[in-house]
């Protein structure tokens, strides 16, 4: 079974790229070191009017000598790979120049009001999108509640808007963005807007995943596939849900296998159902100075219906690794971290008591590889 990230060597060694896992083992020895993910540094481009035409050149920067804003506008859904580069390149620029970088958001996903006969499963909340912007190293998320009205705007309408709240002296973007009435705001009239408020645009190339743009739509591809390892390399991180413990039917336990039972979150993006393994985390009693340790257990999960029972409502149910405790009533976070197989009907119970227990066994020996140590 490969690993959740599998390293690839090049000509003098071990490309280093940032992808949020931390260290690993690299395959061919086993020395630790940093993996190649498979991803293109993209490079960014400024974007500004030419003689009122717009154009494209490469520009050096030097610090602005007064307070400006950086600004990037995007769902932002999941916060993958590719948002965190745009953002991140966003942040080390707007450092340089003496700018504050700014993401600017919206709630509800633009999707669901510009298409609502169709199903939009998220890949984050609202307040996770905020929490991992930030955490990017932004001064500010601007959360946008998004409207038929907002839909209707013109780019510049928008824009002018923005700019009576924020002095923006950079727009950075992917070749590709779009806003505004009908997508009318492309990268080109964003730069003539640009050239009439004062700022420039920058536009930084998307980031590719083995030569495919790494999306959203191809994290939920992924997820829908059962592929819980491609997607953490999509995301730079493990997919994860989370509910409260609930009290179930506590067949677990009277198979010997006591489990966290957890209703998926609705409208939110999930796995295909299957056995998973799983890194589940609790918060914390508080410590001397406040701040909440996290616990984290190994497990395995079961995540949809239970056809050996006949009933049908998905469940994300888990199964912790050595603990013995009560978790009821609180909050956990189960991450996604490999599919041990799919979900399908027993012809007894002790067949699937015996099949849990190779789960389990499975499970433990993922656990002491000591890839999957690193992201305790």
């Amino acid at each position: 079974m490969r690993p959740l990230v599998a390293c690839r060597r090049r000509a003098g060694g071990v490309a280093a790229i940032d992808a949020g896992f931390g260290p690993c083992l690299c395959s061919g020895g086993g020395a630790r070191g940093l993996c190649n993910f498979g991803f293109r540094r993209p490079l960014a481009t400024e974007r500004r009017p030419a003689d009122g035409r717009g154009g494209e050149e490469e520009v050096s920067h030097t610090p602005a000598s007064t307070p400006g804003v950086a600004l990037t506008i995007g769902a932002f859904d999941g916060v993958h790979r590719g948002h965190q580069d745009l953002v991140s390149r966003m942040v080390a620029a707007a450092k340089r120049e003496g700018l504050a970088p700014v993401c600017v958001t919206f709630d509800p996903d633009p999707e669901v009001v510009l298409h609502p006969e169709r199903e939009h499963l998220s890949l984050s909340t609202v307040d996770e999108r905020v929490r991992r912007l930030g955490a990017l190293g932004v001064s500010q998320v601007e959360v946008i509640p998004f409207t038929r009205s907002v839909a209707h705007q013109a780019p510049e309408e928008f824009m002018e808007q923005l700019r009576s709240k924020h002095d923006v002296r950079a727009l950075w973007m992917g070749p590709d963005f779009a806003l505004g009435k009908d997508r009318s705001g492309t990268v080109d009239m964003l730069g003539q807007i640009g050239g009439k408020l004062g700022f420039r645009i920058m536009v930084v190339d998307v980031l590719l995943h083995h030569g495919r743009p790494i999306s959203s739509t191809w994290v939920r591809e992924a997820l829908g596939a059962g592929d819980v390892r491609l997607a953490a390399e999509l995301l730079g991180r493990p997919f994860c849900l989370d509910g409260i413990v609930l009290t179930g039917m506590r067949r677990g336990r009277q198979l010997g296998f006591p489990t966290a039972n957890v209703v998926p979150p609705q409208g939110r993006a999930r796995p295909a159902d299957g056995v998973y393994f799983v890194r589940a985390v609790a918060p914390g009693d508080a410590g001397s100075e406040g701040q909440v340790d996290d616990q984290s257990w190994f497990g395995v999960a079961n995540l949809g219906a239970r056809p050996t029972f006949g009933e049908a409502e998905p469940l994300l149910e888990a199964h912790l690794l050595d603990y013995e405790g009560d978790l009821y009533g609180a909050r956990l976070e189960v991450c996604f971290l490999d599919q041990l197989r799919g979900v399908r009907r027993f012809a007894s119970v002790e067949e699937l008591r015996l099949q849990i227990d190779r789960d389990i066994a499975t499970a433990r020996d993922l656990a002491r590889n000591a890839i999957w140590t690193e992201i305790r």
